[in-house]
């Protein structure tokens, strides 16, 4: 095999791994890549409808690229709902997804205990689910975070920058901290302004404008 071969090659197993990708912008960005080898290794051959098979495809992976990254932290891209502790669609969720979570989230443990003041909420993209986060209301205005869970679909978006930094979810309900979940593997507050304290990442949350005139 010369290397001229072996970049052919190189770019249609790269086009193959993209397909088994879970995650839509890694999906995207390793298909246009494999593109972008086999657009040189054909013209190289002179294959030329296959130059135009692949320029085709570059074309379409650059322009969803574009319109998921444009999109990425526009606050009209997720929406979050508020549904009951005890939802039998958010126990289905959390049924689905339990190998997921419980690989980032070890200590998770859900008990819509009617006696603790705990909330639940799904955030949305149009109509698909793209997250779970729940809390527990701790003593001087914390909200503990128990479970804050990103489909893997979603994983290279940035939904937790809507919860947490662009949305009134916490303030609203008169919280002025916000804690992240006990235990949670590879945690990404640190790029959402979350301070580490201990072995948690810690917010603090702005104080309401009528608060503060008050």
């Amino acid at each position: 095999m010369n290397w001229l071969e072996f970049v052919g090659w190189s770019g249609s197993a790269l086009l193959v791994w993209s397909l088994l990708q879970t995650r839509i912008l890694r999906l995207r960005g390793l298909n246009l890549l494999g593109c972008l080898i086999l657009i040189g290794y054909n013209a190289a051959i002179q294959v030329w409808p296959m130059v135009g098979l692949n320029v085709v495809l570059a074309v379409i992976n650059v322009w969803y690229l574009r319109t998921m990254l444009a999109t990425r932290h526009d606050e009209a891209t997720y929406q979050v709902v508020e549904v009951g502790v005890d939802d039998q669609f958010l126990a289905h969720m959390l049924r689905v997804h339990a190998a997921d979570i419980a690989r980032f989230n070890p200590n998770f443990r859900w008990d819509p205990d009617p006696s603790v003041r705990r909330s639940a909420f799904l955030v949305l993209r149009a109509d698909e689910v793209v997250g779970v986060v729940l809390s527990h209301a701790e003593p001087g205005g914390v909200a503990q975070i128990d479970l804050d869970y990103v489909s893997r679909r979603f994983r290279d978006f940035t939904p937790g920058e809507f919860v947490y930094r662009r949305s009134s979810l916490f303030t609203d309900r008169g919280f002025r901290r916000v804690v992240s979940p006990p235990g949670m593997v590879a945690p990404y507050y640190h790029r959402l302004g979350f301070r580490p304290e201990g072995d948690a990442y810690v917010l603090d949350l702005p104080t309401p404008p009528t608060e503060a005139r008050g």
